[in-house]
């Protein structure tokens, strides 16, 4: 019985390591750079979220930004998706800087974890949750962007 058991823990890990491609044969066709992946894809997303949060005084008074329609809510979810994704998007071996590796992996899985909680927020169409959550994702932009993107616009 031990003999079956070793053989099938060693056809299992041959197996595994068949289908298994190699980190620097990932199949993916890059598409575009760190500029592009920001301007395309996260700047886009997270200014949906921001812009849905909070309140903004005008002369008129006070106006809330939350969604008031499942349409606004929908954009806002879809933003929230985009960017709890992209979280992944940015640990593509292509994407992830040379230096300090492991900060950038920090980062992204960050903010997916704030994406997520912004997710929940919008599907509880919880206002103060939204903007809290919207916080989060600032500081962990403002914290990446602090070590990685320094000098640029």
């Amino acid at each position: 019985m031990a003999g079956r058991t070793v053989g099938a823990f060693a056809a299992t890990i041959l197996l595994f390591s068949c289908t298994q491609e190699p980190v620097d044969e990932l199949p993916v066709q890059v598409v575009g750079d760190m500029h592009d992946t920001m301007t395309w894809v996260l700047d886009p997303a997270a200014d949906v979220i921001w812009g849905s949060a909070g309140w903004v005084l005008t002369a008129e008074g006070t106006e809330d930004l939350t969604p008031t329609t499942e349409e606004g809510w929908n954009e806002v979810r879809h933003s929230a998706a985009v960017l709890a994704e992209s979280g992944n998007l940015l640990l593509l071996p292509h994407l992830v800087p040379q230096t300090n590796g492991e900060a950038w992996i920090e980062f992204s899985r960050g903010m997916t974890r704030v994406a997520q909680e912004v997710l929940a927020a919008v599907d509880a169409k919880d206002s103060a949750a939204l903007f809290e959550t919207g916080g989060h994702l600032y500081n962990v932009c403002l914290a990446c962007h602090q070590v990685y993107a320094r000098g640029e616009e």
